[in-house]
């Protein structure tokens, strides 16, 4: 079925993960045009525009929203540039889809949300592992009841970046970045944790700076209890050499795992039935189209909500509860100290700053 309308869409940011998009936009032919792209670096713009076809090239956003009355803006910048730009685009009463981490603090995303509510235009962060065909039958099952009470999940992003990767000026620092692998790779991992498990209520969390030159972690690990009773730990990494990315949810009747490394399918999960709970398969295994997770299916996603009028998949009220928890991880790994939900308020230091009161590690200057 054709789409009510075709959206014109522009891209700010040709780095890699801009590609993905071009990608993801392209795959869903007749929902959008893509007709405008926008980077710092004019010749690199071109260079991707003409390889996408894009008809328009500018080095600002100014300069694209004056142009353009766009239905939506991709924001594939690095990360300190997402909140100032998100804001421009909503002024210009345009949806904004912004890579994550959407900001680089909890009140800086709360500036952003503000801005929605006074705006024409929506925001909506890619978080794209809660859109696969498993994750959306995961969900589906656990709300009906199915698979009893949630008990215990296992979250690991054991990703492995070398110091070349870090050479790049804005990695590795708060004031770029925002956080360390917390907040720019395992971050898709446990919001698909939270997506299926709900509210969190406490964390209790460690970080450290193992072997990365970064101002940032280079690890952290975490014990999460929620509302409804579950316990989960959360690991996240970029010194870990065999990378993957793994879930586990253990519910009364069955376990449900995920293992794959930037992106799943249904063939990389597995379902196992506690004993007489077998026709639970049944459900697991009925016939369905295997939607991988990526950014295609949330695209897909946002287009049908902008079809019906509604705010775009992932709103800023999904993505405020995995903002907060990375707070609150920062806030206990550097405190020492448990964090409940609802406890990092605007005067927190850590709703400022993601290092809040400052890393144990920082070098302090000599009096």
């Amino acid at each position: 079925m054709m789409s009510e309308r075709r959206y014109r869409a522009a891209i700010v940011g040709t780095g890699a993960i801009a590609t993905i998009h071009a990608e993801a936009l392209r795959r869903l032919p007749g929902r959008a045009d893509l007709v405008a792209v926008a980077d710092v670096d004019l010749t690199r713009a071109k260079t991707f525009a003409e390889r996408w076809d894009v008809p328009h090239t500018y080095d600002g956003v100014a300069e694209l929203l004056d142009a353009h009355e766009l239905d939506l803006v991709h924001l594939c910048t690095p990360p300190e540039q997402h909140a100032p730009l998100a804001l421009r685009c909503l002024r210009a009463g345009a949806t904004v889809l912004v890579e994550k981490p959407p900001t680089l603090s909890l009140a800086e995303f709360d500036t952003l949300a503000a801005a929605e509510a006074d705006s024409g235009g929506h925001v909506a962060t890619v978080f794209q592992h809660r859109f696969g065909s498993a994750a959306v039958r995961l969900r589906r099952m656990a709300a009906a009841g199915d698979l009893g009470r949630p008990l215990l999940a296992t979250c690991a992003t054991q990703w492995y970046r070398d110091d070349e990767y870090f050479a790049a000026p804005w990695r590795g620092t708060w004031e770029s970045e925002g956080g360390g692998p917390t907040m720019g790779h395992g971050i898709h991992q446990f919001d698909l944790l939270l997506s299926v498990l709900g509210p969190w209520r406490e964390v209790t969390a460690v970080a450290a700076r193992q072997a990365r030159p970064t101002d940032t972690e280079d690890l952290s690990m975490a014990l999460v209890t929620f509302d409804n009773g579950a316990v989960a730990s959360v690991v996240n990494s970029v010194i870990s050499p065999r990378q993957t990315s793994a879930l586990r949810f253990d519910y009364e009747h069955a376990t449900v795992e995920v293992e794959h490394l930037y992106g799943y399918d249904d063939r990389d999960w597995t379902f196992t039935p506690a004993p007489g709970q077998a026709t639970l398969l049944t459900g697991w295994n009925a016939p369905a189209d295997n939607v991988p997770s990526g950014h295609s299916a949330q695209l897909a996603a946002v287009f049908d909500a902008l079809d019906r009028g509604e705010a775009p998949p992932v709103t800023v009220s999904d993505t405020r509860p995995t903002m907060e928890f990375v707070a609150a991880l920062y806030a206990s790994a550097f405190t020492g100290q448990r964090v409940r939900s609802g406890q990092i308020g605007p005067d927190h230091p850590f709703a400022a700053r993601m290092d809040g009161t400052g890393a144990p590690w920082k070098e302090t200057s000599a009096p």
